[in-house]
């Protein structure tokens, strides 16, 4: 424990952010870092609690009190070495994480909890800083040969594990550049490219090969992976976007989110439009240039996927942004049915809404209305009440009698979320059995498909979820895997963090 009554001294605080105005110019990071007074300060909050609930929040099990303490003793490799032994990528979920450990923290039942997200984004940072992050290729290799299709956080996580068993690995990826989601999901205010390109180059030096624009099931058969490779490992993600089932649906001007971020990413990586559209970009990518510049934006989803759509508007220059959400308002902090240390349904307001956003609740679309030339004119919308269940969740809902009106709006993005990966291709090709959500079928325990040589991780099998479980499914996928070709497996796993933290301790 870093200092013993430092939970009682300092409160919890994060950097700061560049203005609003200023940031709204260019699609950079914009948190700043702590100096190392505040980061010292913000790791002494850490109690070092005899049951640690934070390990239990992480899906990673990081072994938070420990890194916290060296921290605070100001002993970055150790720090590192602790992070790194749980968390591939730290600096992923250090900017993108919604931080399930924070909510878990003990500290939180009557203060705010310690800033674990930030100390670790920065022991990361300072780590690569300070040069402790090298390329480290294993010395002996297996001979066997691992095919990981998909690059996003889990089928890197995956190709990293795997590597570092000594097996040869290529990671096949459709589009153009490594990184998945993280790259042509996330904004780049959020995610920068050049940490995805830093921790790709590490992860080539040390032996992992990807071929991007390589679309499995098209460019290259799923047949000839299944002959080349020993074992296959499918970590695509829940792409599949959900729909808004409604009349006018097919007007000009209403989009899905990924459409709309997608491009914009790339107009990031290179201003060059033209260039962009020689390149190719899949399908309906690219069918019509998509911005917000000068409209009235109404963004159809409240999750994390609408305020980015929020932010990125914001940026375009829209007239005005508005975002709907089906479901009434969360609660400001904790009820009765989410008691600490649950995962909390609280309302979340992101730097994107403090960027400009007018927020609605409780709303549903019943029409997109047409003018005559088949754009997008205006929504019909309607105000609903819901029936809460005792612990208070919502249930069912009906609409509220004279609320239907008209909006309205020159753009619709729809972030409504994923309901499952693509069917075609890779999973048609090789048969793979399917659960009941869509998602490929595979038992958390070992990771494999109804092939006997497959498995699947990430959203994938699980479904949308988030980044820290991503890379906790490609970890635990890899040690699976290299029980199957090897009989046991070093790898570790989450259940050893427990045991790790124990030695620390």
């Amino acid at each position: 424990m870093g200092k013993p009554t430092g939970f009682l001294e300092f409160t919890r605080t994060l950097p700061g952010k560049r203005p609003v105005n200023d940031r709204l110019h260019d699609y950079r990071e914009f948190v700043d870092k702590f100096d190392e007074q505040q980061l010292n300060q913000q790791s002494a909050r850490c109690m070092n609690c005899g049951v640690p609930f934070c390990h239990s929040g992480c899906p990673l099990g990081n072994v938070i009190p420990e890194f916290n303490d060296a921290v605070y003793r100001k002993n970055w490799r150790e720090a590192y070495d602790i992070l790194s032994y749980t968390n591939n990528f730290p600096e992923f979920t250090g900017r993108i994480c919604p931080a399930p450990c924070e909510s878990a923290c003990v500290l939180g039942i009557n203060q705010p909890p310690v800033a674990i997200e930030e100390i670790e984004k920065h022991i990361i940072e300072i780590a690569f800083e300070k040069g402790f992050i090298t390329a480290n290729a294993p010395i002996v290799r297996t001979g066997k040969k691992i095919a990981v299709v998909g690059s996003g956080p889990a089928g890197m996580a995956a190709a990293a594990q795997l590597n570092k068993a000594g097996h040869t690995v290529t990671v096949f990826e459709r589009d153009d550049k490594p990184g998945g989601l993280l790259r042509y999901g996330i904004p780049d205010f959020k995610l920068e490219k050049w940490v995805i390109d830093r921790r790709v180059k590490l992860l080539e030096e040390e032996g992992v090969v990807f071929k991007c624009n390589t679309n499995v099931g098209t460019d290259i058969s799923s047949g000839d992976l299944l002959r080349e490779f020993h074992a296959v490992v499918l970590a695509g993600g829940s792409t599949i976007p959900r729909d808004l089932p409604v009349k006018g649906r097919d007007a000009k001007g209403v989009y899905f989110a990924m459409q709309f971020l997608k491009q914009q990413n790339k107009r990031v990586a290179n201003p060059n439009v033209e260039l962009l559209k020689e390149r190719g970009f899949e399908g309906s990518d690219w069918a019509e240039e998509i911005t917000a510049t000068g409209k009235h934006v109404v963004v159809i989803g409240g999750g994390d996927t609408g305020s980015d759509c929020v932010g990125t508007s914001n940026r375009h220059g829209a007239a005005s942004v508005t975002q709907f959400e089906l479901l009434p308002q969360p609660p400001d902090s904790r009820t009765n049915a989410m008691p600490w240390p649950t995962y909390p349904m609280l309302l979340k307001t992101t730097s994107s809404h403090d960027e400009g956003c007018n927020r609605h609740w409780a709303i549903a679309t019943k029409e997109v209305i047409k003018n005559e030339d088949g754009a997008i004119k205006a929504l019909r919308i309607v105000d609903l009440e819901w029936e809460l269940a005792p612990d208070g969740r919502p249930v069912k809902f009906q609409e509220r009698t004279e609320t239907e009106r008209e909006i309205p709006c020159d753009l619709v993005l729809l972030a409504m979320g994923f309901v499952h990966p693509q069917h075609n291709g890779v999973i048609a090709d090789l048969e793979l059995e399917l659960d009941e959500r869509g998602n490929v079928k595979a038992s958390e325990q070992q990771f494999q498909t109804t092939l006997q040589k497959v498995f699947a991780c990430g959203d994938m099998r699980r479904g949308q979820s988030l980044v820290v479980w991503a890379i906790s499914e490609g970890r635990e996928c890899a040690r699976k895997v290299d029980e199957y070709l090897m009989g046991t497996s070093l790898l570790e796993s989450k259940e050893s963090s427990i045991l790790f933290s124990f030695i620390q301790g």
